[in-house]
């Protein structure tokens, strides 16, 4: 007689079982996936930073803080200052509702993204992306450094190589990069 028996059947299901487990797994790193997202998201919230500085002829400076990238229209960033979303709401996520706060309150109307847990932020100056980091566009859209700040209008740009924003994780990492003179966001 030829043919399996039942302990051999089992055994070859229960491996294909590990098997299997194991290869799902590795389709669900999310990772990745999250670093070109969130690198689209800043990419989107630093772009319409320029583009609102040109339209309302007045500074806009971005939050940057290595969690999350936010609009401003002021430095000191109160309620009063946060840029509303132009879709009405920013995206909501767990992360966003976490690191977009003022007062310790969430705002879903600021123009504000927050990092997923699973990604690291660094950039080529940590003034401009890390704690307490901020850069600006002046109403040509020109970027200025965090330095600048202090006297936004007249004041000669510090900004004067490009910013260079890496967003990291599952191995992937996707650059934004914020060009000096032009604001070009890329």
């Amino acid at each position: 007689m030829a043919g399996f028996t039942i302990v051999e059947l089992v055994t070859v299901m229960v491996v294909m079982g590990v098997l299997a487990a194991v290869a799902v797994a590795r389709y669900f790193d999310n990772a990745p996936i999250q670093a070109r997202e969130y690198a689209d998201q800043a990419k989107a919230v630093i772009r319409y930073g320029q583009k609102l500085a040109i339209a309302q002829n007045r500074p806009v400076y971005v939050s940057a803080t290595g969690s999350r990238f936010a609009l401003c229209v002021q430095a000191a960033c109160a309620a009063s200052d946060a840029v509303p979303a132009p879709g009405g709401n920013n995206s909501g996520s767990a992360y966003t509702k976490a690191q977009c706060q003022i007062g310790g309150s969430y705002v879903s109307t600021w123009m504000c993204e927050g990092k997923p847990d699973s990604l690291t932020v660094s950039a080529s100056r940590t003034t401009e992306v890390g704690p307490g980091g901020m850069f600006f566009f002046d109403a040509m859209g020109r970027p200025y450094n965090a330095a600048d700040a202090a006297n936004p209008l007249g004041t000669a740009s510090t900004f004067t190589t490009p910013l260079t924003i890496t967003v990291s994780g599952g191995g992937t990492s996707v650059n934004v990069i914020v060009e000096a003179e032009t604001g070009y966001v890329h």
